[in-house]
């Protein structure tokens, strides 16, 4: 069955071949004919009033020659409940945001609803499409997508279901906007400080994501304000394997007494590496890492880090989609004080001299 897209393949504005069956006119094809936007056209379509004569005469027009005829049976099924509701990733992505989709289906089950995680293929763009195809088959009530979309064209309550676009991450998945924030980097400098360190090591994260970036410009800001000192920041990439190898090349007299790794697979590193040096944890270097992933409570020494309550973001963002698949004003999603300084077995005292 095809939708108003014409998915099942583009249109002519003629004749077809003999044999082949004529494909259905599209809105957008409309549109683009009469020289409008797709929206407008809607408008035309639901008969809502206020449009110009001129407007309406040339839609007019584009419907006769194109011969345009709503899908009403797939409008049909759009208006029939299913209780789903499609959650979009990318397609191909190596970080899957757990707490988030844990937090808006137990929000979406609360509700009576189901939740299906979709992953869409392609750019923004494509996955709007895709997202379109899910709406008009009737598989989903609503959208909530955590990969950013293309433009998704709204044609009213009664026809398709909303679309909620929670835009912290990009293309990747990976962190932006709030979510990139890394002003709890101030926070734990100045944790440290008051615990008497004064010489600082950063490993980094890959430059590519914004959070990284982030991180370390709060670090190197800080460390200037509180007139602190830093030997240096190492280019890491997120990994166990590149927290280990910055504390092995660490030199003994680098006088460095607290290190602030990136995530916490990355201060997992740091604190193997320092242990098969013989460097106690945090007798001799303290070690704080970014995240609070579960393991960090069940290693050993447990980990400090930085908490973001990802689960009730996920909540908050499914109560916006379904206070608009209800009918309903949408609350708003507030990203403040989700940031939590976590201080655990990892971190402690500056020792009385430096290592």
């Amino acid at each position: 069955m095809e939708d108003e897209r014409g998915w099942s393949g583009g249109m002519t504005g003629g004749t077809e071949a003999a044999g082949r069956k004529k494909k259905r006119a599209t809105i957008w094809e409309v549109a683009e004919r009469a020289g409008v936007s797709h929206q407008t056209v809607s408008r035309y379509l639901k008969n809502n009033g206020g449009m110009k004569p001129t407007t309406k005469a040339k839609i007019d027009k584009a419907v006769a020659e194109l011969d345009y005829r709503p899908n009403l049976i797939a409008r049909s099924m759009r208006t029939r409940r299913s209780n789903r509701i499609a959650v979009v990733l990318p397609g191909l992505t190596t970080f899957v945001p757990t707490p988030l989709l844990q937090g808006a289906s137990a929000a979406a089950h609360e509700a009576g609803f189901t939740t299906d995680v979709v992953g869409l293929a392609g750019g923004a763009e494509r996955r709007a499409e895709g997202v379109l195809a899910l709406l008009d088959s009737g598989q989903a009530e609503g959208v909530l997508s955590f990969a950013p979309l293309g433009e998704v064209p709204d044609e009213g309550e009664g026809e398709r279901g909303p679309v909620v676009v929670f835009g912290e991450y990009d293309d990747q998945m990976h962190s932006q906007g709030a979510l990139a924030d890394g002003q709890p980097m101030e926070a734990i400098l100045h944790h440290l400080a008051d615990l008497g360190h004064r010489r600082f090591l950063h490993v980094a994260g890959s430059q590519d994501w914004a959070s990284a970036r982030n991180r370390r410009a709060v670090y190197e800001k800080t460390v200037d304000s509180l007139g602190l000192e830093s030997y240096g920041v190492v280019d890491g990439d997120w990994s166990v394997r590149s927290g280990y190898e910055a504390a092995q090349d660490l030199p003994a007299d680098a006088g460095v007494t607290a290190v602030l790794a990136a995530n916490d697979y990355v201060a997992m590193g740091v604190i193997r590496g320092f242990q098969d040096r013989g460097v106690d944890v945090p007798g001799d270097v303290s070690v704080f890492g970014w995240d609070n992933e579960q393991f960090t409570e069940y290693f050993r020494p447990t980990m400090s880090t930085v908490r973001l309550d990802r689960e009730t973001l996920g909540r908050q963002a499914m109560r916006v989609l379904l206070a608009r698949i209800q009918g309903q004003s949408a609350p708003e999603i507030c990203l403040g004080d989700f940031f939590e300084v976590v201080s655990r077995e990892s971190s402690g005292p500056a020792p009385r001299r430096g290592r």
